[in-house]
């Protein structure tokens, strides 16, 4: 059994690699692949029930994670219908390639610390829509993207669900992750960035505007008040956790909620037509369904790995095989660009309890922030690069040729400055 769902798992993924070459879209086999994991698993259990109620419990995780990507996608969009990111890129005037690389990364970085590594990336392809008119230039700015929003994301508490897994579950304090993970979180980003910075040259031409052939274009006011409002929303989604103790996507609807009413009372007076270009129901009418069903079809499988012990087992594996401490840990980080990290990190948690390794112990550091951002390494190995893969089209295989070797040499260095860090001046 658990070898015919590993061998479904691969060509499932196979088939989202070489998705232009088969001419079947990813999300369709993410689906089929899930789908057909959950089959030959309850077909080959005595305990149907037991394998039902494994699928649910997934599910309301996974559930969690989708409200979360469409509230955030919901918000964003309705930022872009009222031009709110004129705010932002009126600010930026520069054409540089390589300045405005820089620009975006840096401001990613810290922003997924404040935010989360997927409600950034959304935020930042929306904006860079808006700067880089030519797809091929656009795509490196926004895998460089995916780059910083995951290294930015594993240096705080609330950057990434990894790490905030660790945090909650009290093996990590959020001042020593910020103190020892932010010089290798910045390495990591940096090495690719600096390579980047030698290959990308001359200057980005910005989109046309087009004149808004809505009936009204959005005031100064609405402008200003709907990208306020929409980015208070997201950054008090990890608030609304740490004070209600609900899930992210709790806190993602709620800012939601609050957007929805305001759009709805700024433009009370204008008529059905008018309202209906800025309302929430537009923006979900625009939502990249698509990219939602991938995202589910994708976790769905890696919940049929986990159920059936693979990845536990895998863990295990590791650790009789390898031995030593430090490799095992980038390996995970390594496999997290193959695997859901989330599960990853849980198996570890529970393969290491806290009286091996107490609160604030090096290992816990090391995993949260190789597991944060060893999954750059593939566009599909992290919320962000699926995130982004799913609103600008990337091809995987593009992706391995021009950035993954990029992302595995940063994530690699960063890992080694975390090492020298720990071991020489810790």
């Amino acid at each position: 059994m658990t070898t015919l769902i590993i061998v479904i798992f691969v060509f499932g993924y196979l088939a989202i690699a070489f998705e232009h070459k088969l001419h079947i879209n990813k999300s369709a086999s993410a689906l089929l692949t899930g789908v057909l994991c959950w089959v030959v698993y309850i077909l080959n259990s005595h305990e149907t029930d037991i394998v039902t109620a494994e699928l649910y419990e997934h599910l309301g995780e996974i559930s969690g994670i989708l409200f979360f990507l469409l509230g955030a996608m919901t918000i964003v969009e309705l930022i872009d219908a009222h031009d709110g990111f004129e705010v932002i890129t009126k600010r930026i005037i520069t054409t540089d390639k390589r300045k405005l690389l820089w620009i975006i990364s840096i401001i990613t970085f810290f922003l997924s610390a404040a935010l989360d590594n997927l409600t950034t990336t959304i935020v930042m392809v929306s904006l860079l829509r808006k700067l880089v008119a030519a797809k091929y230039t656009r795509m490196f700015f926004i895998c460089m993207v995916v780059l910083a929003a995951n290294a930015g994301g594993a240096w705080s508490p609330i950057g990434d669900v990894t790490t905030t897994m660790l945090w909650i579950g009290g093996q990590i304090t959020a001042a020593n992750i910020i103190t020892h993970l932010i010089m290798p979180s910045l390495v990591c980003m940096i090495v690719p960035l600096i390579y980047l910075s030698f290959t990308l040259k001359g200057k980005v031409e910005k989109p046309v505007v087009i004149e808004n052939d809505m009936p009204d274009k959005t005031t100064n006011f609405e402008r200003k008040s709907i990208f306020i409002l929409g980015i208070s929303a997201l950054i008090f989604v990890p608030f609304f956790k740490t004070i209600t103790h609900l899930p992210p996507f709790m806190g993602m609807l709620f800012g939601l909620s609050i957007v929805w009413i305001a759009t709805e009372f700024i433009h009370r007076y204008k008529n059905d037509a008018d309202k209906d270009a800025y309302s929430v129901i537009q923006a979900l009418r625009k939502a990249d369904v698509p990219s939602v069903l991938f995202f589910l079809g994708i976790l769905v499988a890696i919940a049929a790995l986990q159920s059936t012990g693979q990845l536990a087992f895998l863990a295990q594996l590791m650790n009789e095989k390898i031995g030593n401490l430090d490799v095992i840990v980038i390996s995970i980080g390594m496999l997290s660009s193959v695997v859901d990290n989330v599960p990853l990190v849980a198996a570890g948690m529970g393969m290491y309890d806290m009286a091996t390794f107490p609160t604030d112990h090096y290992f816990w550091s090391f995993l949260a922030y190789c597991a944060g951002t060893g999954g750059s390494c593939l566009i599909i190995g992290s919320a962000a690069g699926v995130a982004a893969m799913g609103m600008e089209k990337i091809d995987f295989i593009w992706y391995i040729k021009n950035i993954s070797l990029l992302a595995l040499l940063g994530y690699l260095a960063g890992a080694g400055a975390f090492l020298l860090q720990h071991y020489l001046i810790a």
